[in-house]
C-alpha cells in the first residue's frame, strides 16, 4: 500500500504521476502544487506557455537523448490512440544558415522514419540547407488538461498547496513513502533543495489566429546573426491557433514581453512560412512569456534519501520538458 506525492503539476509532474499509477495500480498518489492545469500564473507556471514540439537538442544518443527517444514513442501512441489529447503527428522543417548539419549523422534518424534534405528552391531567405522529418505538435493547454483528466479517472488526487521547504511536505504527510520533486524552476528556491545550478531561460512567443488555409507543417529557422533568437511556427492542433517565436535569454527573470522582439518574430516567421501572410495582417491573440527551467549540467533525475524517506528529483529539462517528459 505505497503512498506517493508528486510535487509540481507541470508536464513533468503530471507525467510522473501517470507513470506512477501505471506502475503502482493500488497506491495512494497525490499531486501537490501551487498551480494546476487550466490556471494562468504568469511565468511561475511554465508548462502552458511551451511551444511545444519534438526536436531533440542532443547530438548523440546520451542520457538526455534517451529521454527524448522514449518520449517520441509514447507520443506516437498517444497521437494515434487519443487525438483529443492535443498531440498530433506533423512534419517538421528546420532551416539552417550553415551546412554543418549535413555532415552529422542524427541519432534519431531511424526513430523518426528518416530525415530528408529540403530542396533548395523551398528554403526560406537566409537558409543554406534544411531538413524535414516527422514530429509532433502539442497543444499544451489541451494536453495538460488531458493528463490531469487521466489522473483523476485513475483516482489520483490533487491538492493545491504551496511549500517553501521540502521537509514541511514530509511533515504534513508522514506516511508517504516517496516524494517526487517536479518543481522546475522552483527547485532553485525550494528549501532543502535550493539548487543554485537552476536558472531561467526566458522564452517569448505570439499566439496568432490560424490562417484560412491551415498550415501543413511546423517550421524552425536558425541564423547565427540572430544570436539567442530564432524563428519557429507551430500550428497547434484542435483549434489552438499558431504559436510563433522565439528567443532564449538565460538568467532573465522578467515576465514582460519585448515588443520590439515581437515585431522581429512576426517578420521572420512570415518569411519562414509565407502561408501566414503579411506580418501586419497577423491576428494577434496574445503575447506570451515563459521561463524555461534550465540547469547547469542538464536535467536532474536523481534519488536522494532524506530522513528515512525517498526524494526523487526530476527537474531542469529547460526547453526539452515536453519532448523528454515520458
Amino acid at each position: 500500500m505505497a503512498d506517493f506525492i508528486v510535487l509540481g503539476a507541470g508536464v513533468a509532474g503530471l507525467t510522473t504521476a501517470l507513470e506512477l499509477r501505471r506502475a503502482f495500480p493500488s497506491a495512494t498518489i497525490r499531486v501537490v502544487a501551487k498551480h494546476l492545469p487550466g490556471t494562468t500564473a504568469g511565468t511561475e507556471y511554465t508548462s502552458p506557455w511551451a511551444g511545444a514540439n519534438w526536436a531533440s537538442f542532443e547530438n548523440e544518443l546520451n542520457q538526455f537523448a534517451e529521454y527524448d527517444r522514449v518520449s517520441y514513442t509514447r507520443f506516437l501512441n498517444i497521437a494515434a490512440e487519443s487525438p483529443e489529447s492535443g498531440v498530433q503527428v506533423l512534419p517538421l522543417r528546420i532551416a539552417y544558415d550553415t551546412e554543418e548539419t549535413r555532415e552529422k549523422r542524427l541519432w534519431y534518424e531511424q526513430l523518426v522514419g528518416g530525415v530528408t534534405e529540403v530542396p533548395k528552391k523551398e528554403l526560406p531567405p537566409g537558409a543554406i540547407m534544411g531538413l524535414d522529418w516527422s514530429s509532433f505538435m502539442i497543444n499544451t493547454v489541451v494536453y495538460l488538461s488531458w493528463l490531469q483528466t487521466q489522473l483523476l479517472q485513475s483516482k489520483v488526487t490533487f491538492l493545491r498547496r504551496n511549500y517553501n521547504h521540502i521537509d514541511a511536505l514530509f511533515l504534513d504527510f508522514p506516511n508517504t513513502n516517496a516524494v517526487f520533486n517536479c518543481t522546475g524552476l522552483g527547485a532553485r528556491h525550494l528549501g532543502g533543495v535550493a539548487d543554485e545550478a537552476v536558472y531561467p531561460t526566458k522564452g517569448q512567443t505570439i499566439l496568432i489566429a490560424q490562417p484560412k488555409e491551415p498550415l501543413k507543417r511546423m517550421y524552425v529557422q536558425h541564423i547565427a546573426a540572430w544570436e539567442n533568437e530564432f524563428a519557429h511556427v507551430f500550428p497547434r492542433p484542435l483549434g489552438g491557433g499558431v504559436i510563433i517565436g522565439g528567443v532564449r535569454r538565460d538568467n532573465d527573470w522578467t515576465g514582460e514581453p519585448d515588443m520590439q522582439l515581437a515585431e522581429r518574430i512576426k517578420k521572420r516567421c512570415c518569411a519562414l512560412a509565407p502561408e501566414l501572410g503579411r506580418p501586419e495582417d497577423l491576428q494577434v491573440i496574445s503575447h506570451n512569456v515563459g521561463l524555461r527551467p534550465s540547469r547547469k549540467g542538464g536535467a536532474r533525475v536523481e534519488l536522494e534519501k532524506r530522513g528515512g524517506k525517498l526524494l526523487i528529483h526530476n527537474y531542469g529539462a529547460s526547453g526539452a520538458g515536453y519532448q523528454s517528459s515520458w
